[in-house]
């Protein structure tokens, strides 16, 4: 394996591990107005994420300079051609940081309502767009010889690019219902779960809909055949299959883990589509950005990979303690870790 291959798929582990923590905390703030009934209930659900929300952010940072360094063709092209899509993100995760502190300033229902309501729109508003973001690298935007990209805003939406965006909310609204479910107790729980119920099937429907559209695009747009593809494809529908029959017979740490795998799967796919490219050229495929005329050279890769190689094993350490000290179900009852889960490691209870 070369060092562009490695740092391709680390790059693929990043966004991962930022989608899986970050999902559910998105999904949390897109249930806001649907499961939180009273104040108490919308405290309990800003509660559940409070502690973890900001360090699940880290995956993306990390992402983002990972890709500056190992790719700075593919980082210069991404952010200058998606600059609009990506200010949006910027300014709805600003809107969200600032929902978590602001919203404690003032005892005013109306002050609280309209955080409440800001930290949804910003829950809501960032995988939709990161969905739309992403999903344009494989369908094609255009590219200039120079590399630069040759588009506008516009050649983000494609019909394809937007059905990624609403996959990707509904995903996350299931995974942050199961959550809820897994964290909370009382009548804030059973809600959380029939939400789970109802969340799973769509959410299955949706994102088949967009595997099975990631496949056919890969295969015209990208040169690339079914296989491997479909594994990861057959991988998500296996866990979208159980998430739905695991949230009805109220199976919450199963459930999570389904969701997340899930979600995995569907990232995979993705990476696993658009390989060896990181970023395809329409209508001018030749224009296209791959790992190897978009990567950084040798000596910067090898220095990244033993940085890498100490530092992340310590970033991992620190999330799964700061998980493991917040483990407790908001009520009293110890719940489990949302790494126990992935890993289907059960606690004790």
């Amino acid at each position: 394996m070369t060092l562009e291959i490695l740092w391709f798929c680390l790059i693929c582990v990043l966004w991962t591990g930022y989608f899986v923590l970050e999902g559910f905390d998105f999904g949390v703030g897109m249930l806001l107005p649907a499961l939180g009934k009273s104040e108490a209930d919308r405290g309990t659900m800003f509660e559940s994420i409070g502690p973890v929300w900001d360090g699940n952010e880290v995956w993306l940072v990390v992402a983002g300079g990972a890709t500056f360094a190992a790719f700075p063709v593919w980082y210069a092209t991404l952010f200058s051609g998606f600059y609009l899509a990506l200010l949006l993100i910027l300014l709805l995760l600003i809107v969200r940081v600032l929902s978590f502190e602001w919203r404690e300033k003032a005892e005013s229902p109306r002050w609280r309502a309209v955080w409440t309501w800001m930290n949804t729109i910003g829950s809501a508003g960032v995988p939709l767009l990161w969905g739309i973001a992403l999903a344009s690298l494989l369908h094609g935007v255009p590219i200039a010889s120079d590399q630069s990209f040759a588009g506008d805003f516009g050649d983000l939406f494609s019909g394809y690019a937007i059905l990624a965006g609403v996959a990707l909310c509904l995903l996350f609204a299931a995974h942050g219902a199961v959550y809820l479910a897994l964290r909370t107790s009382g009548d804030l729980r059973l809600r959380a779960g029939r939400a789970a119920t109802g969340l799973a099937p769509a959410a299955a429907v949706v994102g088949a809909g967009f595997l099975v559209w990631t496949l056919l695009v890969a295969r015209d747009v990208n040169d690339k055949s079914v296989f491997p593809g479909i594994l990861p494809v057959v991988v998500a529908a296996v866990a979208a299959v159980a998430a739905i029959f695991l949230t009805r017979a109220r199976e919450e740490r199963w459930a999570f883990a389904a969701t997340a795998t899930a979600i995995v799967a569907v990232v995979v796919t993705l990476f696993v589509s658009l390989y060896p490219r990181v970023m395809v050229s329409d209508p001018e495929f030749a224009n296209s950005l791959t790992i190897d005329n978009a990567s950084s050279e040798d000596y910067t890769l090898t220095v990244m990979t033993v940085v890498a190689a100490v530092l992340l094993p310590v970033i991992l350490l620190y999330q799964a303690w700061t998980y493991h000290v917040f483990r407790a179900r908001l009520g009293g009852e110890d719940a489990g870790t949302p790494v126990d889960l992935v890993a289907r490691k059960p606690t004790g209870s």
